[in-house]
This record gives structure tokens, C-alpha cells and sequence, in this order.
């Protein structure tokens, strides 16, 4: 069985790597081995003795451990390679089928990057006999079991959780804590690096030994001191906690694939809402779009997660970071953040649609009505907020000098998000896998630097469209002239407009030509 799904794993990877994919995936490998390299060095040429060595090992070791843990939420759930789902009607038990998931999820680039940033640890032992690099072997194999397992359990956890309406609503909350995670582990890396390395702390450096992702340091450690009984028995505690992590996969696979997900609520009577929305929105085929559109984002569970996480992590950013060494600088900024979040989390808009999108090719002359509809709708949905933002927070904060900056720069990125996440998801679309598990935040398998490279353009997009009025306000902030920092207001305004106009023609234009294309590479894989 672990054979053969680590045979599938590897036959579905060579078959969806080719062209553009596959030199991400290459730049994101790139780079998740270079992380690995530097951790690994870490271990291996601090300037301490075996201690300090085992203290740094359990304190990356534990880093890495929570990025496996928080990773899939931030970038849309785990690895779907091979779906659970595949294998339910085959006469194979539960536990078997997580050895060998487990095995499966172990081949690809972030599980090769972690092992060797784990393997600076057996580096590390070379210097202190054979048993204690064959103690660290075990423990850089068991390790790695772990924070592969942890993330496992804990996205099918979710998966299992968050079925309801009210959990995934719940699961929202949870991904934008996690978003703003990065502002305590910037302050924890500054005020915690110099007690690892300095051993300044007895208690801090206990307590990374103790926890289970120190363990395999510890080991290696008592190692080091011909403490046998102490290794064998770190080791024996870290194999048995993996055993119970597969135990807990297995139940949870066979509730995914056995309990049929909470259905969702009946059709509700016509809100005064519905009512309104029906009047304002004009009876022609952009504004059909539009409404569509507006009910499937706050409906479909996926969708509003990532818009919702993205409006709080947009706006929680600059309040939490006003409270370290940037002060209240900013905060009247955050209506910036609230765009530009929401705008990473909307270039795969086709892929939500899947087969789906075959509605839209079949109509003669439709692709131009859903493009500018998507457009509207999520204008409709991030503008509102974004410009409440925008004229609250500079004068609440009393910075009202960053109201011209403000003003101009958020329209043209509103504008540039909205033109550019239709161009990127027609021209790199890619599929969503069927929310049978109930997991908002599970993503197809694109590999993670995919993702991350249409980010990047839409990031770098975003600022091209904004030089325009950004160069009228740093003139008129060097040359003393205020009328020029409110000349880049309609500045920004028009470029915005440009961009969205401009970004939609593309996207229609590239629909309407390559629609079966763009079919075939969202439909979600049997």
C-alpha cells in the first residue's frame, strides 16, 4: 500500500509539473531548500558547546513544526495530491490507509526541505561517535514524522470541526489569528534568540526540551553524554506519540469518508435586503453576474474565509504593529492592507467555479457580462471598506496629512486589483478540490510557490498602477504645493479606473478565445 501511493504521488506530480508549474514549483523548492540550508547551518556552526547546539536543534525544530501547523491554513489547506476520497470504496482499513497517506505525504519538496534542516542535527553528532549519529538519525526520521502528522490531523481536524456553518465561520477567526501571528514571532525571535544561544534562561530552554518537538535534541543530547537510557527512552516516547498521531489521522479519515457533510440551510424567504439588492442592481446580463456573484461570496464557505480573513488581517496589521517600534504610523495606511489582502486571495476566481464555468462558454457573448461582473462584485464587496478606512482612520488617528495619500492610492489599487485578479484567472487558473470534508481552507494541489508567484504579480501590478498619483504626492510633499497632493486623488481615481477597464478586456477577450482551455484546467481531478 505505501508503495503504491508513493508511486501515485509521484506520477501525479511528473504529470501536472510541466511548463510554467513546473519552474515554480523549481523557485519555490529553491527556496525552501535554502531555508533548510540555513537552518541546518544553524545547528552545525554555532559558536557554543553540545547544549547550546541542543537548545538552537529543539528551537528550530519547534519552528518548523508550527509552519507545517499554520502553513496550509495561510495558503489554503493541505496537500490534496491524493484525496482520501480516491480510495473509499476500496476494502483498505483505516489505519493503513493513514501509513500510507503518510508515506505519500513525505514525497515532495517542503518534507525534503524540513528533513535536511532537521539533518543538521546528525551533522552536528558526527563529532560525537556512531551512536550518537545513529540516535540522531532516528530522531531527525521521528521528527519529521511528527510535524508531517500534526499537520495532517490537524487539517482534517478543521475539515471535521468546521462542516457547519457556524465553524467555518469560526475557522475565519482562526485564520486571521494566524495571519497575524507574525507579529508576535517577530518580537518572540528578538527577545528569545539571544536566551537560546545564550542559555541565559534555564526555564525557557526546559521548556523547549520538554516539548515533543524537542524531544529528538534531547535525545541526541543525552547522547552526547552516554545518557543511554535517557536517549532510548526520548526516542521510544517520540515513536508512540507518532503512532497515536497516525491513530487520530485514521479516525478522522474515517469520518471524512463516511459522515456526509451538514447540509446547508433551506432557501430562505426574500429578505428586505434580497428586495433591495434586486432594485438596485440593473436587469441586464452584468448585473445578473453581479448579484450572482455577491451571493456566492458570502454563501460558498471557501470564498468567505478568504475575503473575510482578509478584510481583518488587513485591518489588525496596522493596528498591532502601531503598537511596536513603527507607532501610529500605520494606521491610517490600513485601508492599503485591506486592498491589497483582499486582492492576493482573488486571482483563482474560475477555479471556485470548476466545471461549472462551462455555463458561462456555451452563451454567445457572455464571457464580457462575467468578467465585468466579478469585477463589480468584488468592487461592491472590498471598496465599501476599504473607503470607510480610508476617511476614518487618518483623522481619528489626527494624521490628517496621510488623507491625500490615502485617497489617491487606494482607488488605483482598487482599480488595478480588480482588473488584475481576472487577468491571472483566466491566464492561470487551477483547480479547487470538492469541499467534501467541510474544509474552507483546502486548496488544490498547486504547489505553494504557484500561489505565491501571482500574488507577487498582482502585488507588483498593483504598485505600477499607483506611480502615477504617487509621484504627484512625493512632488508636492518635497515642493511644499498641496495642490498637488490632492491633483493625485482623481490621478489615482483614473488609473484605477483605467486598470480595471483594461485588465477586464484582456481577461473577456482571453476568455472568450481560450475557454475550452481554461475548462480543462479547473476541472477538479477524478
Amino acid at each position: 500500500m505505501v508503495g503504491v501511493l508513493i508511486r501515485m504521488k509521484l506520477r501525479v506530480l511528473s504529470h501536472s509539473l510541466g511548463g510554467r508549474r513546473g519552474v515554480s514549483y523549481a523557485i519555490g523548492g529553491l527556496v525552501g531548500l535554502v531555508a533548510a540550508v540555513v537552518s541546518a547551518g544553524f545547528v552545525i556552526s554555532h559558536p557554543g558547546g553540545p547544549e547550546v547546539g541542543t537548545t538552537i536543534a529543539a528551537a528550530l525544530a519547534a519552528a518548523w513544526t508550527l509552519g507545517w501547523l499554520f502553513g496550509p491554513v495561510l495558503t489554503g489547506g493541505g496537500d490534496e495530491t491524493l484525496r482520501p476520497e480516491n480510495f473509499a470504496l476500496l476494502p483498505v482499513p483505516p489505519t493503513r490507509l493513514a501509513f500510507g497517506m503518510l508515506a505519500a505525504s513525505l514525497v515532495g519538496v517542503p518534507p525534503v526541505a524540513t528533513l535536511i534542516a532537521f539533518a543538521g542535527l546528525v551533522v552536528a553528532a558526527l563529532s560525537y561517535g556512531a551512536g550518537a549519529v545513529v540516535v540522531a538519525v532516528l530522531a531527525v526520521l521521528l521528527q519529521l514524522a511528527l510535524a508531517v502528522l500534526l499537520s495532517r490531523v490537524v487539517i482534517a481536524a478543521l475539515g471535521a470541526v468546521l462542516g457547519s456553518r457556524r465553524g467555518k465561520d469560526l475557522g475565519v477567526l482562526l485564520a486571521a489569528f494566524v495571519g497575524l501571528a507574525y507579529v508576535p514571532a517577530r518580537f518572540a525571535i528578538e527577545a528569545l534568540a539571544p536566551l537560546i544561544v545564550g542559555q541565559s534562561s534555564p526555564v525557557f530552554t526546559s521548556v523547549l526540551l520538554d516539548l515533543p518537538t524537542g524531544w529528538g535534541a534531547d535525545a541526541v543530547g543525552a547522547a552526547v553524554r552516554a545518557d543511554w537510557a535517557v536517549a532510548i527512552g526520548l526516542l521510544l516516547a517520540l515513536a508512540v506519540l507518532d503512532g497515536l498521531l497516525v491513530l487520530a489521522w485514521a479516525r478522522l479519515l474515517t469520518r471524512r469518508l463516511t459522515v456526509p457533510q451538514a447540509a446547508g440551510r433551506g432557501r430562505a424567504a426574500k429578505t428586505g435586503t434580497e428586495r433591495v439588492r434586486r432594485v438596485l442592481l440593473p436587469v441586464s446580463p452584468v448585473g445578473a453576474v453581479v448579484g450572482k456573484e455577491l451571493r456566492v461570496w458570502w454563501r460558498d464557505a471557501r470564498r468567505r474565509a478568504m475575503l473575510l480573513t482578509s478584510i481583518v488581517i488587513g485591518i489588525f496589521i496596522p493596528v498591532f504593529s502601531s503598537a511596536g517600534r513603527s507607532g501610529i504610523f500605520m494606521l491610517p495606511f490600513a485601508a492599503l492592507w485591506i486592498v491589497f489582502f483582499a486582492s492576493l486571495q482573488a486571482t483563482n476566481l474560475y477555479g471556485f467555479d470548476g466545471s461549472a464555468v462551462w455555463h458561462t462558454l456555451v452563451m454567445p457573448g457572455a464571457a464580457r457580462a462575467d468578467v465585468r461582473g466579478r469585477q463589480v462584485a468584488w468592487l461592491l464587496i472590498v471598496a465599501p471598506v476599504a473607503l470607510l478606512a480610508a476617511l476614518v482612520l487618518p483623522g481619528v488617528t489626527g494624521d490628517t496629512t496621510a488623507y491625500p495619500w490615502v485617497l489617491a492610492i487606494v482607488p488605483a489599487m482598487l482599480g488595478a486589483s480588480a482588473g488584475v485578479m481576472l487577468v491571472l484567472s483566466v491566464l492561470a487558473p487551477y483547480p479547487m478540490p470538492a469541499q467534501r470534508g467541510g474544509n474552507p481552507f483546502a486548496a488544490g494541489g498547486r504547489p505553494g510557490c504557484s500561489r505565491a508567484l501571482l500574488q507577487l504579480g498582482t502585488t507588483l501590478l498593483q504598485f505600477v498602477c499607483a506611480i502615477p498619483a504617487v509621484a504627484l504626492l512625493l512632488i508636492g510633499q518635497f515642493d511644499a504645493l498641496p495642490v498637488l497632493n490632492w491633483l493625485a486623488v482623481p490621478v489615482g481615481l483614473a488609473c484605477g479606473l483605467l486598470a480595471a477597464w483594461w485588465g477586464g478586456r484582456i481577461a473577456y477577450q482571453r476568455l472568450a478565445e481560450r475557454g475550452p482551455e481554461l475548462l480543462g484546467a479547473v476541472r477538479a481531478p477524478a
